[in-house]
């Protein structure tokens, strides 16, 4: 993401950051290989997608829908009536069509997001 974005708009979490309570952590492996992770913030009647990477050998087999789909079913358990997500853009378009395949729609920013963040997409998913 550094490399596309500068450093005011990257919003990924740190790893110190993903060990917090409110956060569930997800990884796709292949026996010892790690395929891609992600990441649930829990804000209470919502949660947030973060941290969605697969790796480079691992695109395009399904992993990322996978990932995304996991998330949607944890949301869900939890009782969130929505899932909500910021991406970057341009340059993560693919993305964009996975987030948009899965139902999310843009939306207005959220949570501590800037409105006007120039590298900023906001999307969300009704539960």
């Amino acid at each position: 993401m550094g490399a596309l974005f500068p450093q005011e708009a990257n919003h990924f979490l740190s790893v110190e950051k993903l060990k917090a309570p409110h956060i569930n952590f997800f990884v796709a492996k292949e026996v010892d290989d790690v395929l891609g992770c992600a990441a649930l913030a829990d804000h209470g009647s919502y949660g947030e997608v973060k941290s969605m990477f697969v790796a480079s050998q691992a695109r395009r087999r399904g992993v990322a829908d996978r990932l995304l789909s996991h998330l949607e079913d944890t949301a869900r358990s939890k009782a969130m009536t929505t899932l909500c997500l910021e991406t970057g853009q341009p340059g993560l378009e693919a993305a964009h069509r996975l987030y948009e395949r899965h139902g999310f729609k843009d939306c207005a920013a959220f949570g501590d997001y800037e409105a006007d963040a120039p590298y900023s997409r906001y999307m969300e998913l009704k539960l």
